[in-house]
């Protein structure tokens, strides 16, 4: 069966909690085409079209990312996986990034934190996959690769959780790897999954450095969500046309990695029957390691095991 969710604020909330009550509750194998708010809440449908902005349907004082959701599933129980394959992404028809003046890491490495902050205001295309921006009134280009950077089930914890650091739950994870075709799955741990999404990106390269990607609303976002009860995971993991990935977390960059390599070894172990130290040999041959991001106070690392790599 396949849902259609509209931008409104009862479809809308700003953070995460397992007594959330859904927006809408599906079978395992349906899928779900929805639109989604830029960073900022808002919405435009084309350029003659004026932002409409939205707020969360449960009044945090200061929400995060605006996500659809939760979505229920039926069936889904602690110690299952949710698995997240998306179909089509159709970015809006404008994006904003940022740089400078706010305090953050990056901004102190670079000398930034106290400066200006500066916005870029870029027009996007879907149809040609690019996007413009001005600067100093000479036209930049860049070439788009639409993904959805926020993507998460309910946490076991109880309370209220802000969305910016990613978890063991998914959530803000920011992956580029995560657009058209590929499939995310997470650990379930609340019954029904409670499912929410949000965050489009129209564009950004590994790290996230400005702290910001191209941060634009989703004219389409189509998923499937099946629940699997054929395997455990403790940690996201997500299947990509280019190869498997595995997720590290933590403020620590070096223990973010350690998480990533853990996980894509015991991938290998699983997918070649093989020991752990062999697992980590093959490795060092063919897996990337990469910076998803460096921006949400908890660091991501994603390992890459391109397909084919390992005959």
């Amino acid at each position: 069966m396949i849902h259609t969710l509209t931008i409104k604020d009862e479809n809308l909330h700003g953070s995460f909690s397992n007594e959330y009550n859904p927006i809408l509750t599906i079978h395992s194998g349906d899928s779900i085409r929805l639109q989604t708010p830029d960073i900022q809440w808002g919405y435009s449908s084309s350029k003659d079209r004026e932002r409409t902005i939205f707020n969360s349907k449960e009044n945090e004082e200061k929400p995060g990312h605006p996500m659809v959701g939760p979505i229920k599933i039926h069936g889904a129980e602690p110690g299952m996986v949710l698995e997240v394959k998306i179909n089509d992404l159709v970015p809006g028809w404008y994006g904003r990034n940022w740089a400078g003046g706010n305090k953050s890491w990056q901004n102190d490495q670079l000398g930034l934190t106290g400066t200006e902050r500066i916005q870029l205001d870029w027009e996007l295309s879907p149809a040609n996959m690019t996007g413009t921006c001005q600067i100093g009134g000479r036209p930049f280009h860049v070439a788009l690769n639409p993904f959805i950077g926020l993507m998460g089930v309910a946490p076991a914890e109880q309370g209220v959780h802000s969305t910016p650091p990613p978890r063991y739950c998914g959530g803000n994870i920011d992956c580029k790897e995560l657009g058209r075709g590929s499939t995310l799955f997470l650990p379930i741990s609340v019954d029904g999954a409670l499912f929410s999404i949000g965050d489009g990106h129209a564009a950004q390269g590994d790290g996230e450095v400005s702290g910001t990607a191209i941060e634009c609303p989703m004219d389409l976002v189509d998923i499937t969500l099946t629940v699997r009860d054929d395997y455990t995971l403790s940690m996201p993991r997500a299947q990509t046309p280019a190869g498997w990935i595995t997720f590290g977390f933590n403020e620590d960059l070096n223990l973010a990695a350690a998480e990533a390599l853990n996980g894509i070894v015991e991938l290998i172990q699983e997918l070649h029957k093989v020991e752990k130290a062999e697992a980590l040999a093959l490795s060092s041959a063919v897996v990337d390691l990469r910076v998803t991001q460096i921006v949400n106070g908890v660091k991501g690392v994603h390992a890459v095991l391109p397909h084919g790599a390992i005959r």
